[in-house]
């Protein structure tokens, strides 16, 4: 474990790790479509989905962006200082290739910029590829920001 969130300030550029395989099964994306309300045979009719482009059912793009909270979780150290982090936001997201129903994929992440706009408060933004096991193209690269706190609660408090 880190000691200080800022011992990442000397890491901007460095790949920080890869998180584990992800099975995305179609029980997986059948519960993202209820949830989001989102049911394109091309995501939850196997049958139908055969003679889809994809051949099959396939994840929704959002299902694979919405796992990256578990992925980085996996994948990058939490600090002994660190009581919160919250997502900030995207500034690039890009759908690359279809993940298909019974694929894996997992989160690489490269700490791309990194920025204390108050003290325990820090910003980061992740350069993140996600990969399908067994193929050339990721699943989707994005630029994604975080806030991560120190000691919480004070931060938290001077914002309410």
């Amino acid at each position: 474990m880190i000691s200080r969130l800022l011992n990442f300030e000397d890491g901007v550029g460095c790949e920080y790790g890869l998180s584990k395989w992800v099975k995305i099964d179609q029980e997986m994306i059948d519960a993202f479509a209820k949830a989001t309300g989102d049911h394109q045979y091309i995501h939850t009719d196997p049958e139908s989905a055969k003679d889809s482009p994809f051949g099959g059912t396939i994840a929704h793009g959002f299902l694979t962006l919405s796992l990256l909270s578990q992925m980085i979780a996996d994948a990058v150290p939490r600090t002994e200082a660190e009581s919160t982090g919250v997502n900030y936001g995207f500034d690039r997201v890009r759908f690359v290739a279809p993940v298909r129903a019974g694929a894996e994929i997992r989160g690489r992440f490269t700490l791309a910029k990194y920025a204390e706009p108050q003290p325990g408060v820090i910003e980061m933004q992740w350069n993140v590829t996600v990969e399908i096991k067994g193929e050339d193209k990721p699943a989707l690269i994005a630029q994604w920001k975080n806030l991560r706190f120190e000691n919480a609660e004070e931060p938290l408090k001077k914002a309410s």
